[in-house]
């Protein structure tokens, strides 16, 4: 691993685009460090060399095509590095959102989820949407409801799954981008290789090298695959709550429940529970809350319930006006925890 003092981003978009565009054509070993958004656990410093960062862009560009990118993610996240660097290699600065709008021109926009779904909801930005050729999606569960509005008007949706270590998204709607393989562990877990992955942890050698495995980055997340190689990601290690002697897949339930026409958006946790071992407790926001009654439990453990196991079914609910995010816009979920114990 390189000793060059890392490039680190700013949060800035005009410095850091600034600064990507040089680091791109410099000829040093000089890594990009991000700092991983600390949504399930402890932050960390993820190593990205120039090679991996350029691959990532490059498997992109050969999946949906290159152009103009706007930037409405933070330019020091991994998703944000990978706008910038896209627009970029294919001739162009990014167009700067301003919040939740931007000057039209660009043909492609990254967002989270929870972006996507504000979007849906401003009408002053729907044409803005319409214009463009492809909408990523990602940073966890996809809003359906939403996806399904936007591909209405006419653009190319993308689910896309990855992380910091793989240079963001790299796997496009269930399918790895070229030059990436999906394989999983004999528990399930998911596991990636190709020329995006990272090249460490900073100052964290025993966490890189549990991490990278014979050339291949274990993830934290469980999977399935399908005949095809298409990889559905049922949620991470820690999201998998088991209650009395039942394994419940969080994010499925959360996914089920953000179906619902009351329900904005969802997310499913395990609390301490005498009887149950874990409890599960959904955590849902409900739009106008202070105009419509809540959502009351058996009305969402039947909803749950109807497509899944009742097993999975939430034991307990809390509801609330907005789910909490972090600065890059992904659900908090340590405050998404705290919120579910309290309740308990």
């Amino acid at each position: 691993m390189s000793s060059t003092e890392p490039l680190r981003l700013t949060g800035d978009a005009h410095t850091d685009i600034r600064e990507l565009r040089h680091w791109l054509v410099a000829e040093d070993d000089r890594r990009l460090l991000i700092e991983t958004s600390g949504s399930s656990g402890t932050p960390k410093g993820v190593l990205l060399s120039r090679s991996a960062v350029l691959a990532s862009a490059g498997a992109s560009a050969r999946a949906i095509g290159h152009g103009q990118w706007v930037l409405a993610l933070p330019s020091n996240y991994v998703a944000g590095v990978n706008v910038i660097t896209r627009s970029l290699l294919a001739g162009h600065d990014p167009v700067v959102a301003e919040g939740l709008h931007w000057k039209p021109g660009a043909r492609y926009i990254s967002l989270v989820s929870t972006q996507l779904r504000r979007l849906v909801d401003d009408p002053d930005v729907g044409s803005e949407l319409h214009e463009m050729d492809t909408v990523l999606v990602g940073g966890g569960p996809v809003d359906r409801k939403a996806v399904d509005v936007v591909a209405g008007w006419g653009p190319d949706v993308v689910a896309t799954y990855g992380s910091s270590e793989t240079c963001g998204g790299c796997v496009y709607d269930g399918h790895p981008l070229p030059g990436v393989e999906v394989a999983l562990t004999d528990d399930g877990r998911i596991k990636l290789r190709g020329p995006m992955l990272f090249d460490g942890y900073l100052d964290d050698p025993e966490l890189t090298a549990a991490t990278l495995v014979d050339g291949w980055y274990l993830t934290s997340d469980l999977g399935a695959l399908a005949d095809d190689g298409r990889l559905t990601v049922l949620g991470r290690v820690d999201d998998m709550v088991i209650s009395g002697g039942v394994k419940v897949p969080g994010p499925v339930v959360a996914r089920r429940l953000a179906e619902h026409t009351a329900i904005a958006a969802a997310e499913v946790v395990g609390v301490s529970d005498p009887e149950w071992g874990q409890a599960v407790v959904a955590v849902v926001a409900t739009p106008g809350l202070a105009s419509m009654p809540a959502m009351r439990l058996e009305e969402a453990r039947d909803w749950v319930a109807s497509l899944h196991p009742r097993t999975w079914a939430p034991r307990r609910l809390v509801v609330v006006e907005e789910l909490p995010l972090l600065a890059n816009g992904k659900v908090d979920r340590q405050a998404v925890r705290a919120l579910a114990e309290a309740a308990s």
